[in-house]
């Protein structure tokens, strides 16, 4: 599993570290790039989700070579793509090389996420899930560090500053590329291939302690032989057959559920602020570069310990509440940092700057405590056996098409950024609210239940609270 921790902190560093280069003034004249933003800088950002969503429609490769190939693929395209990006003698070739890194990077971070649950014990699944997540912020962590010493240390050696932390970039994917082969196959993988022994010994070896009669062991070859006898290994014949994805209403229920999810993690404002906040910090008075990357440094940490944290309240809060609380605090942050913002470009007050960046700090918080954790585990949970490899491809694209959008839009309308997603947050905040169901602790033939019902919400809510009334009443019935 170490493997897929180096293969997320690498697409954190891949996507953050431009964010900071950006603020370099050796990069930004090295390509003819103004400092405040534009549609150039734009399309250098944006070009990420482009590749992304290229990189989406090959999903169906971990299925025809098993999990561990794509994951090779995707780090030997990542490390191209770095030495493209990292000796780029023009804007043109620069943004070819973000492409082929988005591109591999989607390639193989589809995989790993797949592979790593599919080998972890169920017990540890839901827990592995909400934190592999949560390595995005270390990888950021990794990647603003490198950016800050090499500013100050190599700012006068031309473009050393800047193209050294993007010659970094291979070190993640380098460490995932020497120990993938190291590692064994996805049992669900074998059983597809017909390979069912070699996937009992990998299950009694790693999920039974080597015994052989283990009853754990029989379940899950069990619940992967009939779901794979469902649905079956996707290929590239049938990837844009999507008609199973809207067979019945409730399964419309559920993909309309995967996609909002989607577009709701991107459009909440952290995408933007996690490219542009130096950007955003010179609105607000924060000129000196070094201060601007100690406070992305600063930034980052606050995101990974929330982030965490929201991990573990994801199977004791609940996801409704998870989600209405950081989607409510985010809209309520974003309005508060418009109305501080504006006092301090028209006042110039220290207080107006200082409040602005604490609320700043305080949305990412609130975001990374319930929406990063939650991104590998609701999108999935919503959907049924045989609709999940598709609708997370969907999910994918969708999820690239948004942060196109909202990247190349940003540098142009950054001066009413906070007020644009405080309104967005709270559309979202309404959408969840009204539409969401809860899946914590439902099994899946409760959420079949729930999706079949008229309306899916409350049917979600009632099963929750009839599980709160159980629990309570074999507490009162032991005491």
């Amino acid at each position: 599993m170490a493997n897929e921790t180096s293969a997320r902190r690498a697409r954190a560093s891949w996507k953050i570290s431009l964010g900071l280069i950006n603020t370099l003034s050796n990069y930004t004249n090295y390509y003819g790039l103004p400092a405040t933003g534009s549609a150039g800088t734009g399309i250098v950002f944006a070009i990420f989700n482009v590749g992304q969503i290229a990189g989406a429609l090959f999903i169906w490769l971990a299925d025809w070579t098993g999990r561990k190939i794509p994951i090779f693929i995707g780090c030997v395209g990542v490390i191209i793509g770095t030495i493209i990006t990292a000796t780029a003698p023009t804007l043109g070739v620069f943004v070819g090389g973000r492409f082929l890194l988005s591109f591999f990077c989607t390639i193989a971070t589809t995989s790993a996420p797949l592979y790593m649950i599919e080998i972890a014990p169920p017990l540890y699944r839901g827990t592995i899930a909400g934190l592999y997540n949560t390595l995005w912020y270390m990888g950021s962590i990794i990647a603003t560090c490198a950016v800050f010493g090499a500013h100050r240390n190599l700012a006068d050696r031309g473009e050393l500053d800047w193209r050294l932390p993007l010659w970094l970039q291979m070190l993640c994917p380098g460490i995932v590329l020497l120990g993938i082969f190291f590692c064994p196959e996805s049992p669900r993988w074998l059983i597809g291939k017909g390979r069912v022994e070699e996937a009992r010994a990998l299950l009694v070896k790693y999920h039974a302690n080597g015994e052989e009669n283990h009853p754990l062991v029989e379940l899950e070859m069990q619940e992967m032989s009939e779901a794979l006898a469902k649905e079956g290994l996707t290929s590239w014949r049938n990837l844009f057959d999507l008609r199973v994805l809207f067979n019945t209403p409730g399964w419309r229920y559920r993909i309309m559920l995967n996609i909002a999810f989607a577009w709701f993690g991107q459009f909440a404002g952290n995408n933007v602020i996690s490219y542009y906040l130096p950007s955003m910090l010179r609105r607000i008075g924060v000129t000196d570069t070094d201060t601007q990357l100690l406070l992305n440094i600063i930034y980052a940490i606050v995101g990974w310990v929330f982030a965490t944290g929201g991990a573990r309240f994801l199977d004791t809060v609940g996801r409704r509440p998870m989600f209405l609380f950081s989607v409510g605090a985010m809209a309520i942050c974003l309005a508060i940092v418009a109305g501080t913002a504006a006092g301090f470009v028209q006042t110039g007050s220290t207080s107006c700057s200082y409040a602005s960046i604490f609320f700043v700090y305080l949305f990412g918080a609130t975001f990374a405590i319930s929406l990063t954790p939650m991104q590998p585990i609701y999108p999935g949970e919503v959907l049924t056996n045989d609709m999940r490899a598709k609708g997370m491809g969907v999910m994918q694209i969708s999820s690239g098409v948004a942060s196109f959008i909202n990247t190349f839009a940003a540098p142009v309308v950054l001066n009413n950024f906070y007020a644009f997603f405080a309104f967005f947050d709270v559309f979202e905040f309404l959408f969840i609210y009204f539409l969401f169901v809860e899946t914590k602790g439902r099994t899946l033939e409760e959420l079949e239940v729930v999706f079949n019902s008229p309306n899916p919400r409350k049917a979600s809510l009632a099963f929750a609270e009839s599980s709160k009334r159980k629990e309570k009443g074999g507490v009162e019935e032991v005491a």
